[in-house]
Order: structure tokens, then sequence, then C-alpha cells
């Protein structure tokens, strides 16, 4: 079992340890490292009101595992075919999965863990990545070697059932996405909604808004973030952008409103993933790198105040999540030439 570590930042050279350790170097609580045995990695996100945390096993998967809050397998969800982005939807007690090999997604009950109904998309949409703006789903599609994205919807009439969720694809307009665009959304029913294009030079983001019809209206775009974006967030208030972009050396941030810069946390080459806490106090930025993968700022900060070594592995791209308290961090890691994931649970605060 691989072991991962943070050491706090002195603004000096630190030596890591395969253990948790203080400001001091004091070992403190030890982290848990799980082997999930999926073929690769596509998405997690964490379900603190049920204890769980969901991994998908990306789109040459077919299943998503469950484990609990500490990183303990509870059960594998079969037939999920190239499960990849998921989205949680807590006033319906749901999890959605986008099922890339699969033209659909499917939904999951967040207390039985079981699959309770699949949405089709269409033939090869190959949805990838899914967000929320309150109670609408949107979902990145596009099949790889195609050229050929777009941004979907899924709308849930109400009462449901017997009403059929409602699929709408091309909800992008007149951008022309060359593959599934990453998608991140404020959950209010205005959004902002964010899509960018990723691994490409450059990477164009968009930033949307959501009027009273479900439809998407263009507030801005540009490619200030640079290439090969691997990932994208939003803070809680839907006003700040952070992205990971592989030719950057930093993870920056921009206004919502216009792209005009909100500062940036230096990361080392190639960041890959970024996650802000859900109160706006800090934010995790990881990279692929054979030393520090992982590091914890305070927004606004100026150094790290937390670093995570995931010997023997590396970050996983978007392989990073939260705890709703801010105090726990989910760190997907896989074998340098890529593989099974091992999700890493770390207590920072």
């Amino acid at each position: 079992m691989q072991k991962s570590m943070f050491t706090a930042y002195l603004g000096v050279a630190v030596l890591a340890t395969a253990t948790l350790a203080t400001v001091g170097g004091t070992p403190a609580t030890a982290d848990s490292a799980t082997p999930l045995g999926l073929p690769a990695y596509g998405d997690h996100v964490v379900d603190d009101d049920h204890g769980h945390v969901f991994v998908s096993g990306g789109p040459t998967g077919n299943g998503v595992v469950v484990t609990n809050r500490y990183g303990g397998v509870v059960k594998t969800i079969t037939g999920q075919y190239g499960a990849t982005g998921l989205a949680l939807d807590a006033p319906r007690d749901r999890l959605y999965v986008a099922n890339a090999a699969g033209d659909a997604v499917s939904v999951i009950d967040l207390h039985s863990l079981t699959e309770i109904d699949r949405i089709p998309t269409g033939a090869q949409t190959c949805p990838t990545h899914l967000t929320r703006t309150d109670e609408v789903l949107w979902f990145g599609y596009g099949c790889e070697g195609t050229w050929n994205g777009g941004i979907g919807r899924i709308e849930f009439p109400e009462p449901e059932p017997p009403a059929e969720p409602q699929v709408t694809l091309n909800r992008q307009g007149s951008t022309a996405f060359q593959r599934a665009p990453l998608v991140t959304a404020h959950d209010d029913c205005a959004g902002p909604l964010v899509a960018g294009q990723p691994y490409l030079s450059l990477s164009t983001v968009y930033v949307y808004d959501v009027d009273d019809a479900h439809e998407l209206d263009t507030r801005t775009s540009g490619t200030a973030p640079g290439s090969n974006l691997y990932d994208i967030a939003l803070d809680q208030r839907g006003e700040i952008l952070f992205t990971g972009a592989g030719s950057r050396n930093n993870a920056p941030a921009y206004s919502t409103e216009d792209l005009s810069g909100r500062g940036s946390y230096h990361s080392g080459y190639h960041p890959l993933a970024v996650a802000p806490t859900a109160d706006d106090l800090h934010i995790a930025v990881g990279v692929r790198a054979t030393g520090d993968d992982v590091y914890v700022y305070e927004l606004g900060g100026v150094i790290p105040t937390e670093r995570l070594d995931l010997t023997g592995d590396v970050l996983a791209p978007r392989g990073l999540a939260w705890s709703a308290d801010g105090d726990t961090l989910y760190a997907v890691s896989e074998p340098p030439a890529g593989g099974s994931p091992t999700l890493h649970v770390v207590d920072v605060f």
C-alpha cells in the first residue's frame, strides 16, 4: 500500500516523510491510501451527507468504486460504460454518472447505491464531464477522434416520475469545441457555467449565464489560462475561476465577469488539478511531478501552508476534492505511465 504525506512549508526545504506532519515535523494523524482496482481514473466526488466517496474508472472502465469517508471500499457499481464525469444532486439524493462509452447518463440512488435510471444522450455523443445549476444537469460531450464536441442539457420535469428527463444538445451556440469540454458551474439557477476546451494550444474558456429558459448566454471568453487545460473550478460564489493548464508553472485565478486576473498560486510545472474548499478559505493545487504533488494555499496567500508527496505515483488529472468542512483532502493518484488509481485520504486541518 502506498503512503502519502503532508509536511508544513516553513519557507525552506523540508524533507518529506511517509506521515502527516505538523509545522514542527512531529508525526500527527496518518493518512490512508486505497488501491481502487479500476483500469484508470475518470472523476471523483465526495458525498459528506452519506459518508461516501465515488471514484469513476474512466472511458475504458465500466464501474464506479464507492468508499467510506476513510477510504475503505464499500461497493463497486458496475455496468457504468466508460464512467467518467460525476455530479452530486443532494436535494434528490442522486449521483449522476457520465457514460462516455455508453452514450448515456446514469442515475445512482445515494441511499441504496444502485442505478435507478439511465438517460440516453444520443448515439455517438460520448458524455464525459458533468455539472449542475440548480435543477438542471449539464454535460460536456464529444467522442475522441471526431474533433467535435458540445454542451448538453438535461432537465428534470416535475412531478417525476412519470415525466421523462428532457435532453437537449448543442447548448453552446456557435462555439466549436474539438472534444468534450470541461464544465463547472455555480449551483445557482443562473450559474455562471464555465466550459473549457481541454488539452489544446491555446485552450479557450467560456463563461455563460443561464437564463430563465435554461439557455446559455455567453458572458465572456478567452485564452488566458494557457495551453493544455486540465481542470477548472469556481469559488463558492461563482465569482472566481481557478484553472490548471499544463503550459503553466502556477494555477491562475480570474474574475468570471471578464477573465481579469485575480492572482495565481505557484505550483511548479504542469498543474493539472485545482480544488477550492467550500468555505473559500483554502485551495489545493496539484501538479504532475515526481516530488511534491499537491500544494495547499490560503486563498490569496503567498506561500503554501501544506504540501503532499504521492510517493511512487503521480496525481491524476482533476484528482483533487475536499470534504465539505474543508478539513480532509481526497487525492487520486495513478502510476506515472497510467493505470489503476489509488485514493489518498489526508486530514489536512
